[in-house]
């Protein structure tokens, strides 16, 4: 848990007005794009990050996705309005948080001292994920199965990250939905179906009966680490 009279803190915003958060003795890293922030963070580790969604390289919800592939850092989002409909998708992303673009500075700083203040500190899961099968680097977002490089889409590449992050554990599909998809609201459950079978075929386990992306009938699916190869 994180210090709220010295907390790190980045923020992502067009903007650099964080004269608030500043004198309130935080350590405040600004960057104006997305891209820009997520090297940042990978240096940083901050213990809040404050992400406008509307960066001019990547859009907040994208940064918001590649955060969740590594960290559970809390994380306020800010959106024009910060209406029902951002609320909402900012918090089934995997947000702690969702404002207004016009909050005033106190209330914005009272709401990222509260999460300072209440949230364990951060963990990193940026090392990368490797067995006898399969090395998926999140800070790189490269890809080797069976010795292979693999390329994959965005979407694709959270849910892999997201199955070894939790290697071991059967993620149903809604869980999956909920931490993969920019914006789950109105996607059925079959999506992940089907993203898990591209899945596989881009790395080279369609229809193989040992392959480490495993569907648990009637729960979901979870990645199985590999041992040494017989």
């Amino acid at each position: 848990m994180a210090d709220c009279n010295g907390g790190r803190i980045l923020v992502a915003a067009p903007r650099n007005d964080w004269a608030a958060i500043k004198g309130a003795g935080h350590l405040v890293h600004h960057e104006p794009d997305g891209r820009a922030c997520l090297r940042t963070m990978y240096a940083m580790k901050p213990d809040l990050v404050l992400i406008d969604v509307e960066l001019t390289d990547l859009s907040g919800w994208s940064a918001l996705g590649r955060i969740r592939e590594i960290s559970d850092v809390a994380v306020i989002m800010m959106t024009p309005t910060g209406g029902e409909r951002d609320v909402v998708r900012s918090l089934r992303m995997g947000a702690d948080d969702c404002v207004s673009r016009g909050v005033p500075p106190v209330e914005l700083l009272a709401r990222a001292e509260r999460l300072l203040r209440r949230v364990p500190a951060p963990r990193w899961a940026d090392d990368a994920f490797e067995d006898d099968r399969l090395r998926v680097d999140p800070a790189r977002r490269s890809i080797v199965a069976d010795g292979q490089p693999v390329r994959l889409t965005p979407i694709e590449f959270r849910l892999l990250a997201t199955l070894t992050r939790n290697a071991g554990i059967v993620l149903s599909r809604r869980r999956l939905l909920e931490l993969v998809w920019d914006d789950p609201t109105g996607i059925g459950e079959e999506r992940v179906k089907f993203a898990v079978l591209r899945l596989r075929r881009r790395l080279g386990w369609a229809g193989s009966a040992d392959s480490p992306v495993e569907c648990v009938r009637g729960f979901g699916y979870r990645y199985a680490r590999q041992g040494p190869l017989m």
